[in-house]
């Protein structure tokens, strides 16, 4: 039995939209009226300009004030480069949505935006995992720290995050891009996320992506289990200092990193969670928890107990204040 001659056509047409990528992708808008998207506007504009202005100081300081190039601060640079990507990546892109009424993003643009976030994300995760091995030798091995983390074993370690985030975001942004998109283009987060795309593909297709995901969680998993370990026996030799006001110097700068490390942490495996347990609207929320709360509050969590950055930070705001008079 064969088909008319014009309904081939249409039947082959029908599969390729089918399994072929879409030019464009649909965002999630946080509201629908005019008044909550300007609402919207304005609160991510917040704190977007206290993400940058925080971080852009911490940057700015330690770059300027020879007194914090140390390796500590060094990694705390990075650190505030990592978060002003991430909440530039994803941010921008939002407000534009309530602003123009538009949740349109472009094929491209959803693949740059996947691959940054990916990059700024994991590779944030990285060097907490290097900052927590920083405080390991601060602490428990003390005469052999100007050893173990010279310029150069700190400018290798900061490479070692940056090239871990671009080598998993080229792997999952490549996977995940390959796979044909069977279920539409409307992403339901705010940004494009791996999670959401890969709803979106072929359910026979995700495999491919598997083994990406299993490698990278192996990974990830190796570092929480290094920052832990590392942590047991930091507090173990800082609670065998005879001293107390030794004991609370020591504290003191290792608890800001806990901070940050249990914020990350805690936040994306909400999120993670938040994917199969959740509605839409909690799945929103928990993506502004670790994509836009963290780069607004680790700039207050180094600065609020850091003397030394404190000092940096005022004579930066005061020759700032100089300048302009």
């Amino acid at each position: 039995m064969s088909f008319p001659r014009w309904t081939v056509p249409c039947a082959q047409k029908k599969q390729m939209s089918n399994s072929s990528s879409p030019n464009e992708f649909l965002l999630r808008a946080f509201a629908d009226t005019r008044e909550l998207q300007l609402l919207h506007f304005s609160l991510f504009l917040g704190l977007y300009l206290a993400a940058l202005l925080g971080n852009g100081l911490i940057i700015t300081a330690i770059a300027c004030d020879h007194r914090l190039h140390t390796p500590m601060y060094f990694f705390l640079l990075n650190l505030s480069v990592f978060d002003l990507g991430t909440i530039s990546t994803s941010v921008p892109k939002s407000m534009a949505i309530s602003l123009w009424n538009s949740r349109a993003i472009s094929y491209s643009g959803c693949a740059a935006q996947v691959f940054f976030l990916v990059i700024f994300i994991l590779a944030e995760y990285f060097l907490l995992t290097v900052m927590a091995y920083d405080r390991f030798v601060a602490i428990c091995r003390p005469l052999h720290y100007g050893t173990l983390m010279g310029s150069r074993a700190c400018a290798k370690m900061a490479a070692a995050a940056w090239g871990s985030g671009i080598l998993n975001a080229v792997l999952h942004t490549a996977n995940t891009f390959s796979l044909p998109l069977c279920r539409g283009n409307a992403v339901e987060q705010f940004y494009c996320s791996l999670p959401q795309l890969r709803r979106l593909s072929c359910s026979g297709s995700y495999l491919r992506e598997s083994g990406v995901t299993v490698v990278s969680a192996c990974v990830v998993l190796g570092c929480f289990i290094f920052i832990v370990l590392s942590y047991v026996q930091i507090f173990t030799a800082v609670l065998r200092i005879p001293s107390e006001q030794g004991r609370h110097k020591a504290f003191s700068t290792c608890l800001p990193h806990l901070a940050v490390v249990s914020l990350f942490v805690s936040t994306i495996i909400f999120a993670q969670l938040s994917l199969s347990i959740s509605s839409p609207a909690q799945d929103l929320v928990m993506a502004v928890l670790y994509s836009v709360v963290p780069p607004i509050v680790n700039p207050l969590i180094y600065s609020m107990r850091n003397k030394e950055l404190k000092d940096a930070l005022r004579k930066l705001i005061q020759w700032v204040q100089c300048r302009h008079q």
